[in-house]
């Protein structure tokens, strides 16, 4: 085949899923994008671009979009149970420092404008899924749900990280739990609310962020540490009945947070890991969450903006799949394998469980700046991904090519 008939089936339509069409597409390919859910998810919370992915998004030509459409976020305030400013750490003024990136952004923002970018370019495929892969040798044929066969050069899983359609091409995944649980709403702003975003830490290892959006609401997370698994599992209603019991005594905000569940949006989720030998098998790879799933400290946007960006180059280079998924592999793996080595002790400090253990963490940010002492490195690195991990190659587009805009 060539370069202009390749296709790609792509399955998962987030972050990684449509930045890896707009990089094919700008390569000559043909995409197919499929997504379970009925229609693109707008909702989500703040998420930052940094390091290397900045980079990724000028060379995509969505720099100056993203950039419109961001939060207005100024920074991150610590703050006790009076609402009090325990700390306040600035936004970055560069592509990686601060723990409120230059650019931030709501997930459904960035899907947004990716979308916007590659419908024209890409078939766009809602409510489906794939229930079954077979690969050729020379193409793969998937199955999905509603009986449509798809023939396709490259499948591509670009889901997140409790995938259903990873088990078909790789099933010996390890899933690591870190014992914490997060719940993102969106809740109505108020006058108290304004642009830092304000962490508030209780006892019990509990903690409560409110950050603003460009949307006139507010976004609240309620994380807790626990070692009770698959909480992520229950029904709504059993959620929220955690969520109300768990941080009923919590103070500063939360009561104004859990008036808000009934009727706010809400995803819950339980923070993990995913761990993978290897991220292709055949004709089918693995790109974003479904591969690399790095936990808890905001690299996961990052991450997918590069690894589509290398995987198109890649794909794109020659006639050659299998070298060019393992030269992908070679180019993510070290960037990946930093981003996710987080030790418990990381968490446990973030999330005190005694009163006296958020006294302690209280006076050490108030004594220390973002790259001073203990907690001060964990704030440097929440803020900074390992972007000197990988040096970014060069994928020049085809002459007369243009990218998807």
């Amino acid at each position: 085949m060539t370069t202009a008939t390749r296709h790609a089936l792509i399955s998962g339509a987030s972050i990684a899923g449509p930045a890896l069409a707009h990089q094919l597409a700008a390569r000559g390919w043909r995409t197919t994008v499929v997504e379970r859910a009925p229609r693109l998810r707008d909702e989500g919370q703040n998420i930052d671009v940094r390091g290397v992915a900045r980079e990724v998004m000028r060379r995509m030509g969505v720099e100056d979009a993203v950039r419109e459409a961001g939060t207005g976020e100024v920074g991150l305030r610590f703050v006790d149970g009076d609402g009090r400013v325990v700390a306040a750490f600035p936004a970055g003024e560069d592509d990686t420092g601060g723990a409120t990136a230059e650019i931030e952004i709501l997930r459904g923002e960035l899907s947004r404008i990716l979308h916007e970018r590659t419908r024209g370019d890409s078939d766009y495929r809602f409510g489906e899924q794939i229930s079954g892969l077979t690969d050729h040798g020379d193409h793969v044929t998937a199955t999905l749900d509603g009986g449509d066969e798809i023939d396709a050069d490259i499948v591509v899983v670009a889901e997140g990280t409790r995938s259903r359609t990873r088990a078909m091409v790789l099933p010996e995944i390890r899933l690591d739990e870190l014992g914490l649980y997060i719940a993102y709403l969106t809740i109505p702003r108020t006058d108290e609310d304004d642009r830092w975003w304000r962490w508030y830490g209780a006892p019990g290892s509990r903690s409560l962020s409110l950050r603003p959006d460009n949307r006139g609401t507010t976004r609240a997370m309620l994380s807790f540490r626990s070692n009770v698994r698959g909480l992520e599992e229950l029904d709504r209603a059993d959620q929220v009945t955690i969520l109300r019991r768990t941080f009923a005594d919590a103070g500063w905000q939360t009561p104004r947070v859990l008036d808000a569940l009934e009727d706010a949006p809400l995803y819950f989720d339980a923070v993990g890991q995913a761990r993978l030998s290897r991220w292709s098998s055949g004709r089918t790879v693995l790109l974003g969450d479904a591969a690399w799933s790095p936990g808890p400290f905001g690299t996961g946007t990052s991450l997918a903006l590069v690894g589509a960006y290398v995987l198109a180059g890649e794909l794109a280079g020659g006639d050659d799949h299998r070298a060019a998924l393992a030269r992908y592999e070679e180019l993510m793996r070290p960037h990946v394998d930093r981003a996710q080595n987080i030790r418990p002790a990381a968490i446990r400090a973030m999330n005190p469980y005694s009163a006296t253990g958020l006294t302690v963490q209280r006076a050490v940010l108030r004594a220390a700046g973002p790259v001073v002492g203990a907690l001060g490195r964990l704030s440097a690195r929440r803020s900074r991904p390992p972007s000197e991990a990988i040096d970014l190659p060069d994928y020049p587009l085809p002459a007369g090519s243009v990218t998807p805009a």
